[in-house]
């Protein structure tokens, strides 16, 4: 018999925890003699007051979400991948590859195949660590770890001396085709006529994230692949024992994972910058371990914290910018959402746990 309700373990303890970091951010602020009242209100009217402030915060949550979703899918197998940042790269070189070489007459086109190949390079960045898990035992948070300088170093190495336009000091590719160029919301919405901010960088791929949020969830709890990626998390010699192939699962998850990492880079570098630049995943990778963990590895769980971590970078922007309290606070208030949420979460979880095993023990 479980200890607490679902519903405690999906909603109530990640509520508490970030109730806790909320507090706790709180003082930290007013340590540095600052309004925690003010600074959660600009933070607010920054992220969520205007389109310009939602279209920064949702083009942060779609990087978000396809990175929390690549950490929860191996975490299903019981795999911790640590690689998102360096898939996400080696998943921008695959968009540029597809965008600059080939010439697209509809942006449409160029999406579906440019996800593809950003797909098919997280897929291929993440092969390497998960082959060596797979049969040589190598520890998968090491090696995923590794590749990610790796991935640092050769995308910085083609962008300087391959992708890099002739005459250009600036380390980049060339600017995609003006037909590549993804339809920002602004331009979603106007035909229906809902009001938009011009200059937001939210795009149609926030729409890929979502499908990916609804075809994890169905490959993960709806399918005979999913059920064995399951199986074989909770119990590696149960799975064995069921026939189930460590190998092959391993090397599946860590594919999918990889692909999905991957196709961030249809949001920042196709949709946003529409060039492939130098440290272009600005740590979304490392960031999609603390959504998968406060999502507890669900899709539609990934998908909220996503928005929150979303809305904490678009806040703290605006923090930093009409506040004296600096930038790197937010990466504090981030710390501290992923040290209650992750390292933690016994923390809250056991004193619950015992609330709620005492009501049980009154009701019989």
């Amino acid at each position: 018999m479980e200890k607490m309700p679902k519903w405690a373990d999906v909603v109530l303890i990640p509520l508490i925890s970030l109730f806790l970091a909320a507090v706790l951010s709180a003082l930290v602020i007013l340590g540095i003699g600052e309004d925690p009242v003010a600074a959660v209100k600009l933070m607010v009217d920054g992220a969520l007051g205007s389109s310009y402030g939602w279209g920064y915060t949702l083009y942060y949550a779609t990087n978000f979400m396809f990175t929390g979703l690549a950490v929860a899918v191996a975490a299903h197998a019981g795999l911790f991948n640590i690689g998102g940042e360096g898939q996400a790269m080696l998943g921008g070189l695959g968009v540029a590859v597809i965008c600059l070489f080939i010439p697209w007459p509809h942006w449409s086109l160029a999406l579906i195949f440019a996800a593809l190949a950003a797909g098919l390079f997280g897929a291929a960045w993440a092969a390497i660590p998960a082959y060596l898990q797979a049969k040589r035992g190598s520890h998968i948070v090491i090696t995923t770890i590794m590749f990610n300088f790796i991935a640092a170093a050769v995308l910085n190495y083609l962008l300087v001396n391959q992708l890099r336009p002739v005459g250009s000091m600036d380390p980049a590719s060339a600017r995609f085709a003006e037909a590549v160029h993804l339809p920002s919301l602004h331009e979603m919405l106007a035909p229906l006529g809902i009001a938009f901010s011009k200059s937001a960088p939210a795009n149609v791929s926030l729409l890929v994230a979502l499908a990916a949020c609804i075809l994890v969830w169905v490959l993960i709890w709806r399918t005979s692949l999913g059920f064995e990626i399951r199986a074989f998390g909770k119990s590696e010699p149960g799975a064995r024992y069921a026939g189930i192939s460590p190998v092959k699962i391993t090397m599946i998850a860590m594919l999918i994972s990889g692909a999905l990492a991957g196709m961030m880079a249809t949001n920042n570098v196709m949709g946003e910058a529409e060039r492939l630049v130098l440290n272009s995943t600005e740590g979304a990778g490392f960031i999609g371990i603390a959504v998968a963990l406060m999502g507890r590895n669900h899709p539609f769980g990934v998908f909220l914290a996503a928005i929150l971590f979303g809305f904490l970078y678009q806040g703290g922007a605006e923090l930093a910018l009409w506040t004296k309290i600096p930038r790197e606070l937010i990466v504090v208030i981030q710390a501290l959402v992923i040290l209650f949420t992750g390292a933690l979460d016994n923390m809250v979880r056991m004193p619950l746990e015992r609330i709620f095993l005492a009501f049980r023990k009154e009701a019989k």
